[in-house]
């Protein structure tokens, strides 16, 4: 997905917030067949977790950190490595092995967030040791960084004066791009899905399970797809909450997260008109307008921060759609809009964004990519964006050219405002930051289809933002007999966190093996 990054169980309580080709994998598992002998693995396969306290403030004590070590490129395990942060909650009761999380973005640590929401899997303890990392190029895992530059190149894309001059805005564009480079190391000419998967693979053995039993959220359901192609043979119980779609490119898939997150500003509004304390009135068509209005002046006249940095627009944006992932972030999201209208404070909205606003944190370009783990402190506050763009663009094969980008973008900015009046650039913005960066692989699009797996479990919301209910079924179809639908007839986005029954017949498969007929339903509000 391209804004979403952090709507599983932790974000009820607070917003969190697509390189290289990858090797295509025979069904077995083992790389494709090229001259010469397969590249060694054994020793990254072979080794085992030294697991102990996690170090930082506000760790829980129980949770306990390790890591493993993985082939920078898979193709060439000798050319580098890179370490990647691990965490787990131990089984409590008989232990059967190991469940994997991935919390989604592309970009979002897993570390963190399992320490803030580790209770919402405390069922799965039962069976399980609980466990989540930070991928390659995310947070203590060789993290990805641009500079201050890619802020720039984003507003440029996002303004008018992108649409005036598309040639200039381009330009700027393939500037970030080679910032991204520069300050990003050797990680981001691998940090799409398909390397990342075999890190899972890795991962699995480390663990010493013989299967990999999977939970993954949003983006973290296109890397159990990725998984579960690469490795058919090692799937165990997998459930993909929020699923993201395989086939759609990156424009199309920025104009169906437009849409999405448009119906729920919609309904947010709806929501907010009804309380005399809305900040937008008490007419829903009027606070819909008022919404674009406080957009546009914000982007021509943008207000300071506490970062000393202008807040604009586009930021505004970018932090009510973060909010919109969950209804239980509306009251807040109300308060906030309160303060940013009636005192001008933005603190409460910048609670919202994903990080990436504040400046970097300056290093020596020199120290990105080493391989060792990254200081928590010392990760970039830019990390989580950058990495979300170049996962993102990585996995997409599609890199128009300068000149089809320059004669499309009046009608590409046409289509993504009719999308949404709101959301609208700022979507095409995302779309348009792949620019000036190496094409990605079409391993995705092409191969991720037709698995030959354990029956695995799609949950999909109807009111969901950024991973529209359609994406599960298409996603569903291609994967063959393999995949079971849950269709959650709530809101937010994926279901584990905000439906109890979701979470039940998620936590009776993964635990017990017990699958819900495909196409069974959890209510609105079902708790039973």
């Amino acid at each position: 997905m391209l804004s979403e990054v952090s709507t599983r169980s932790a974000a009820i309580r607070r917003c969190a917030l697509s390189g290289a080709l990858g090797l295509a994998l025979l069904g077995s598992g083992v790389p494709v067949a090229h001259a010469g002998p397969e590249p060694d693995l054994s020793r990254f396969y072979e080794q085992k977790i030294t697991w102990g306290r996690c170090q930082g403030d506000g760790m829980p004590r129980d949770l306990q950190c390790g890591k493993i070590t993985v082939p920078l490129d898979y193709a060439r395990p000798g050319a580098g490595k890179l370490d990647l942060a691990l965490a787990r909650y131990r089984a409590t009761g008989h232990r059967r092995g190991s469940v994997v999380l991935n919390f989604g973005g592309p970009g979002g640590a897993g570390v963190p967030q399992l320490a803030e929401s580790g209770k919402d899997f405390m069922g799965l303890t039962n069976g399980y040791d609980v466990v989540t990392f930070d991928p390659r190029g995310v947070g203590r895992s060789s993290p990805v960084s641009c500079g201050e530059g890619e802020d720039d190149a984003f507003a440029a894309a996002a303004g008018d004066d992108g649409l005036a001059d598309p040639r200039a805005a381009l330009e700027q564009l393939r500037r970030a791009a080679a910032a991204c480079a520069r300050h990003s190391g050797p990680v981001l000419r691998h940090i799409g899905t398909v390397d990342a998967s075999r890190d899972l693979d890795v991962m699995r053995a480390a663990l010493g399970d013989d299967k990999l039993n999977y939970l993954g959220f949003s983006y973290g359901t296109r890397l159990g797809a990725v998984y579960a192609t690469q490795f058919p043979d090692k799937v165990g119980r997998m459930a993909l909450d929020g699923v993201d779609t395989l086939t759609e490119p990156l424009a199309q898939q920025g104009i169906a997260g437009a849409q999405g997150q448009q119906v729920a500003l919609e309904d947010f509004v709806d929501w907010c008109v009804k309380d005399i304390a809305c900040p937008l009135g008490q007419d829903a068509r009027s606070a819909r307008e008022q919404v674009v209005k406080l957009v546009r002046s914000m982007d021509e006249d943008p207000v300071p921060s506490d970062f000393g940095k202008p807040f604009s627009g586009q930021d505004l944006v970018g932090a009510i759609g973060q909010a919109l992932y969950s209804t239980q972030l509306w009251p807040s999201l109300e308060r906030a809009l309160a303060e940013l209208v009636e005192d001008g404070d933005t603190s409460g909205v910048m609670g919202f964004t994903s990080g990436g606003f504040a400046p970097p944190v300056r290093r020596d370009p020199g120290d990105r990519g080493g391989g060792g783990l990254t200081d928590a402190e010392d990760v970039p506050l830019d990390n989580l964006p950058a990495a979300l763009m170049a996962i993102n663009c990585a996995d997409d094969p599609d890199r128009p050219s300068a000149e089809r980008l320059t004669a499309d973008l009046g009608r590409l900015r046409a289509a993504y405002e009719q999308a949404s009046p709101v959301f609208g650039r700022f979507r095409l913005a995302q779309v348009l930051m792949c620019y000036g960066r190496p094409k990605g692989t079409d391993f995705v699009r092409e191969k991720v289809k037709d698995l030959h797996t354990p029956r695995m479990l799609l949950v999909g919301t109807r009111g969901d933002p950024a991973t529209p209910y359609r994406w599960t079924t298409e996603t569903a179809e291609r994967l063959g007999s393999s995949a079971v639908v849950l269709d959650n007839r709530g809101d937010g986005h994926t279901g584990y966190a905000s439906s109890k029954c979701v979470h039940r017949k998620v936590d009776d498969f993964l635990l017990y093996g017990s699958l819900p007929a495909s196409g069974s339903s959890c209510g609105r509000d079902e708790d039973d």
